[in-house]
């Protein structure tokens, strides 16, 4: 494209008339959807929604990752521009992804909030269209995961994470952002042997089953191995990827809510990410940017360069159906 036709783009999130192709407009303007897709809650022909879910009252420190939708989405504006790079194919390209926006629910009544999301994203499955979900603290993948539950039964969880999320908790009226992966675990929706969690650096004695590629096994033994191990578990079993943006290091990803030293480069995930294509993603979510602990945007920026890795990994399985 001439750079005569690119001057012409401007609020594409409104006005681009297809939900294909790479976008030109000024990164520093302009409405900011996530990758500069369309803003539109008409699921026809769409492969992926991308749908935000600005909530964080399931905290167990920091809050502000009510933001991290907002904030991610202004990110991925640097990344409009070009294919994801490392892959084979531009995910822009061949999909018909959109940005569905937030999910609507009232912040005053947080006991309503977990239905209003498995509501939400029900809405997205029933339409055969996958998600890709901006949080939001971790919390979120637990409602998420059972909509997708109903439509593929067990699923397979790969979590990318400083904390396995699978601290013991029978009372299934807590909202815990540290507790919703032993409910999911306990309640059927996750299969543990078929999962695995990557990243770990805290201490949890009884988890579940679930296998565990810690960030020491991650340090030690490289992206190829890790890659390796992940895929042995996960089969062709249809996998739900979420990443919290705290399995990153501190160093890399400030600005979250429960931050731990020792984790993953953004190096090593951007490895990982790129390798795990062939896997059965059928969804995924990225959580726990909070931008107000994100000096100089680079959580927001990884979380939007993960989110995108999100799409080809998706994308590349879609590919071999």
């Amino acid at each position: 494209m001439g750079l005569e036709d690119a001057s012409n783009q401007v609020d594409e999130a409104f006005t681009r008339q297809n939900n294909r192709g790479c976008s030109f407009e000024n990164t520093f303007g302009g409405a900011t959807s996530f990758l500069r897709r369309r803003y539109t809650k008409d699921l026809t022909g769409v492969d992926i929604a991308v749908t935000g879910v600005p909530f964080d009252q399931a905290v167990t420190n920091r809050t502000g990752t009510r933001l991290g939708p907002r904030a991610v989405r202004e990110a991925s504006a640097l990344q409009a521009f070009d294919a994801p790079y490392g892959w084979d194919f531009n995910v822009m390209d061949e999909f018909n992804i959109i940005d569905y926006g937030d999910v609507a629910f009232d912040y005053a009544k947080v006991s309503d909030f977990p239905d209003r999301l498995t509501n939400h994203i029900r809405t997205i499955l029933n339409a055969g269209v996958a998600s890709l979900t901006l949080g939001g603290d971790h919390y979120i993948s637990f409602p998420i995961l059972k909509a997708y539950a109903e439509k593929y039964g067990p699923i397979s969880l790969l979590q990318f994470d400083a904390h396995s999320d699978t601290w013991a908790d029978d009372d299934m009226d807590r909202i815990d952002h540290g507790t919703m992966f032993y409910k999911a675990v306990k309640m059927g929706i996750v299969d543990p042997k078929r999962s695995i969690q990557v990243g770990i650096r805290t201490t949890n004695e009884d988890n579940l089953g679930v296998p565990t590629i810690d960030a020491r096994e991650v340090h030690e033994t490289g992206p190829a191995a890790v890659v390796a191990k992940i895929k042995s578990i996960l089969g062709d079993h249809p996998t739900y990827l979420t990443f919290d943006i705290d399995c990153l290091d501190p160093a890399f990803a400030p600005g979250t809510g429960t931050p731990v030293w020792g984790g993953l480069s953004s190096g090593q995930a951007a490895a990982i990410l790129r390798d795990l294509a062939g896997i059965n993603m059928v969804g995924g979510d990225v959580v726990e940017v909070s931008p107000p602990f994100d000096t100089t945007g680079a959580t927001a920026i990884a979380g939007a360069h993960v989110a995108t890795e999100l799409l080809s990994i998706w994308g590349a399985g879609q590919r071999q159906k």
